[in-house]
């Protein structure tokens, strides 16, 4: 798949796999051989990012929508963002000119805390040019670089999936998790990890034994991504002894979480995993142990 790729992009440039500035996106925009896409999303007005996008947005750059093309159905049994189907997933993919040669660059206003969650589904699907425009939105706009009101049109293309089981963990391998010598890192507000505050969900608290690794650390003060060895020192006062492998990412509804991920891949933590139901899919069974507080009080 690299060797296809780099015969076809400008400049014979190696695929980006986890983040790209602004300055590196402009050089490749619009060629035929990459794909953007506005992961722009609300979780309190799911309309918002698709006006966001109807009002401007990178050149040849197409919405998806978190619920509608990032997650699947909801039942009483899940999260609020289980997986999508991988199969229908593909054919999106395919549809908006996706296939197993392109550089994919997903883009948001959150610093990447949407936009990572299309980031891992590629992964998880087996696609590794993949990227995250670092900034975002903000950064993208503040550098001065095009922004359109066009839509854009894509030739389709077929994407095939290898989809990546060692990348999800299930409910029932948490309920084990110190079996497995599984450690659940929380990317939820410290504020939400200690029950002090739920906006979203309907109780409060956190997985006993998980500790708190707000999706937030990973970011400067302008929304960019920290460096390899900042994330590194961060994740690893985190972790202790325990690999990459053993690390379990959750959040709400397995959707920030994707941002630690892409987090510790930036820092070279590779093989982490994500619980993709997270805290919502954990309370819907009323007799699972929920803890309050620090991590440490437990």
């Amino acid at each position: 798949m690299n060797l296809i790729f780099n015969e076809r992009i400008a400049g014979n440039q190696m695929p980006y796999r986890t983040i790209i500035s602004p300055t590196e996106l402009a050089r490749v925009l619009g060629n035929s051989n990459s794909v953007i896409f506005d992961c722009r999303f609300n979780l309190m007005d799911s309309s918002a990012g698709r006006y966001a996008y109807q009002q401007s947005h990178l050149p040849g750059a197409h919405y998806v929508h978190l619920e509608e093309d990032l997650s699947g159905p909801v039942t009483p049994a899940t999260g609020r963002h289980p997986l999508p189907d991988p199969a229908q997933l593909a054919g999106k993919l395919g549809r908006w000119g996706v296939d197993s040669a392109t550089q994919v660059i997903a883009y948001d206003d959150a610093s990447g805390a949407f936009a990572g969650r299309l980031w891992w589904l590629l992964r998880w699907l087996g696609h590794e040019a993949v990227a995250v425009l670092d900034g975002g939105w903000q950064r993208w706009r503040g550098e001065g670089h095009p922004l359109t009101t066009e839509l854009p049109e894509s030739a389709a293309a077929h994407f095939e999936t290898r989809v990546q089981p060692s990348m999800t963990v299930t409910t029932e391998d948490v309920e084990h998790a110190s079996l497995l010598g599984y450690l659940l890192l929380d990317g939820r507000t410290p504020e939400r990890f200690r029950g002090e505050l739920e906006p979203i969900d309907r109780v409060a608290g956190h997985i006993p034994g998980a500790k708190n690794h707000p999706f937030q650390q990973n970011l400067d003060e302008q929304g960019n991504f920290l460096s390899p060895r900042e994330l590194a020192l961060a994740f690893r006062a985190q972790m202790g002894e325990v690999p990459p492998e053993q690390i379990v990412c959750m959040c709400g509804s397995g959707v920030t979480a994707c941002h630690n991920l892409l987090a510790m891949e930036i820092a070279g933590l590779q093989g982490a995993r994500l619980y993709p139901g997270s805290w919502s899919e954990w309370i819907t069974d009323g007799t699972r142990p929920v803890a309050t507080g620090d991590e440490a009080h437990e």
